[in-house]
């Protein structure tokens, strides 16, 4: 088993961990949900992180997208290394520079599509008049111009995981991470999701993707297999 780099063309990267371990407490026990990876993430890639229950594969993700920190070893983003930031400063990180698409979509019931889709930008402080161009752009982009004024609870779950990529991408983040984002779809209305991560992916965007299913994370163009926190084997890539 092999702990090693993950940056196939081994050339520019936007993310890289060095000897990173993530280690929880439980009673007496420590469980070592990532133990020494050192991995690397190179612009414009698109990767599926996949491994069985307690292989690590989520924690990978929380790790990666800013949302839980290392115990020891290094993450360098973009070049900077962020292990010693504060939870303020990783806040902002995320906020300026990450987009997030989860399983259970996150949108907020009250609000509608345009007011879901702005949300990230009122932290930004953006102007409404921006902000509302912004969304409706965005909600153009993924086939949804004509339900802006609707609520999340009228929606089907295609439209809204296309919700939750819109609101994704209203920060124009450098990195999409996606956890199951087709767990909760039907077989077609989840390829239909998967063809628009792979436009994002076609235009630049690095996009991380957790996922179980072989199908799914057959449309990355790496695949990450992890076990017992450690990164197992990678299966892909293109030329």
């Amino acid at each position: 088993m092999s702990s090693g780099v993950s940056n196939p063309k081994g050339n520019s990267e936007i993310i890289r961990l060095t000897d990173a371990w993530k280690i929880y407490k439980m009673g007496r026990q420590e469980v070592k949900a990532l133990a020494g990876v050192n991995a690397s993430f190179a612009p414009g890639s698109f990767w599926a992180i996949m491994g069985p229950s307690g292989s690590g594969k989520s924690t990978m993700m929380n790790i990666l997208g800013c949302l839980d920190r290392l115990t020891k070893g290094h993450y360098f983003f973009d070049g900077q290394d962020i292990s010693t930031f504060s939870d303020d400063e990783l806040s902002d990180l995320r906020l300026r520079r990450i987009g997030f698409i989860f399983q259970s979509f996150n949108l907020i019931p009250q609000l509608t599509v345009q007011k879901n889709i702005e949300l990230p930008l009122y932290y930004l402080g953006w102007d409404a008049r921006r902000s509302s161009e912004r969304a409706q752009y965005l909600a153009e982009q993924v086939g949804l111009a004509e339900r802006l004024n609707h609520r999340p609870t009228e929606l089907s779950g295609g439209q809204m995981q296309r919700v939750a990529i819109a609101r994704a991408l209203a920060n124009d983040p450098q990195i999409i991470f996606a956890d199951e984002p087709t767990g909760n779809l039907d077989t077609k209305t989840g390829l239909q999701i998967l063809d628009l991560l792979q436009k994002l992916n076609e235009n630049g965007k690095t996009i991380i993707m957790v996922t179980h299913e072989p199908d799914i994370a057959a449309f990355a163009q790496y695949q990450m297999h992890m076990r017992d926190g450690q990164i197992e084997r990678i299966d892909g890539g293109i030329g």
